[in-house]
């Protein structure tokens, strides 16, 4: 086919979405779309695999799987949830994002579709990243779309997983981040900074919302929050001494679910995670990792609604 005056690489896209477009909504055979793009058949076949490399069309099984709802089910029951979707496992595949992003996604995407206008609060993290860039494209003027944590790491650098922009680019939606870093030097200095009128907003806002979608970190060797450059390995392991097993938001919690009272808690700049008690609080994550800091959430009450995966499901059982 002709350049389309976007360069190759542009038009070789445009090309993958209009042949992916033309297979999987309009049901096209390969033979047709080459008959309608005037190609080969054989370069038909490559724009429809390259329209799913690329990462343009986005697949959903539209079909319950009878053993992921009864796990759902008793998931619910178990921890009193309001939402609870468990995905099939894949035991060859070392992601932790694998189907749980998907399904995450698909719960946002029913918020977002819903014509009242409404306050959706979102955490940070690689699985919410991976959700929020498997929703469709929408137009969401009437909802607002709050960060419940900043972004800012110990050296002054942002985090690549900081959601929000991302996920109101997708929708169209009025959206507010919380300007700060995750973790400060002080509770004084937390306390000045929430006072800036700018903060102080958002964080109103965040406690007003109906849905959160958060992640949880493990607080292990491997903590993503050291990682990501946001706490030092003397943090990770000051809370560990103290019962730490993960955090949400950078929030550290115990085995039981229990926010510690702890000078490092004193220094998060976070919003507090909204309450249950008026918020659907989401939390979405998978794996042995991150099993016993999902359990502690929703022993605690820190969330009341799950998505998650077959085998960690089993083991939150």
């Amino acid at each position: 086919m002709a350049a389309r005056g976007r360069g190759d690489d542009a038009g070789k896209i445009d090309d993958a979405a209009r042949a992916g477009w033309l297979y999987y909504v309009a049901g096209n055979t390969q033979e047709e779309i080459a008959a309608k793009l005037g190609i080969s058949r054989q370069s038909a076949q490559r724009l429809v695999s390259l329209s799913v490399s690329a990462g343009l069309v986005k697949v959903r099984i539209d079909h319950p799987i009878a053993a992921c709802l009864e796990l759902a089910s008793a998931l619910k029951a178990r921890f009193d949830l309001k939402v609870c979707d468990v995905v099939p496992s894949d035991p060859a595949s070392a992601s932790t994002t694998l189907g749980i992003a998907e399904a995450c996604a698909a719960e946002m995407e029913r918020r977002l579709a819903m014509p009242d206008p409404t306050v959706i609060a979102i955490g940070t993290g690689r699985t919410l990243k991976a959700a929020v860039e498997k929703l469709p494209s929408m137009s969401c003027p009437q909802h607002r779309i709050v960060s419940l944590t900043g972004n800012i790491a110990l050296d002054g650098s942002a985090s690549v997983y900081n959601v929000v922009f991302t996920m109101a680019d997708a929708i169209q939606a009025r959206h507010f981040p919380m300007p700060l870093p995750v973790i400060v030097s002080s509770a004084e200095e937390r306390a000045l900074l929430h006072e800036q009128k700018v903060v102080a907003g958002t964080l109103a806002l965040a406690a007003e919302a109906s849905v959160a979608f958060v992640g949880v970190g493990d607080l292990g060797p491997n903590a993503p929050l050291v990682i990501d450059g946001f706490i030092t390995e003397e943090d990770r392991a000051g809370l560990a001494d103290l019962g730490a097993v993960a955090e949400i938001v950078g929030w550290a919690f115990d085995a039981s679910g229990r926010i510690l009272d702890c000078s490092f808690n004193e220094r998060v700049a976070s919003s507090p995670i909204p309450s249950t008690q008026h918020t659907i609080v989401v939390v979405v994550g998978m794996g042995a990792l991150k099993a016993r800091g999902l359990k502690a959430a929703l022993s605690g009450r820190i969330a009341n609604g799950l998505v998650t995966d077959e085998a960690t499901a089993r083991l939150l059982l």
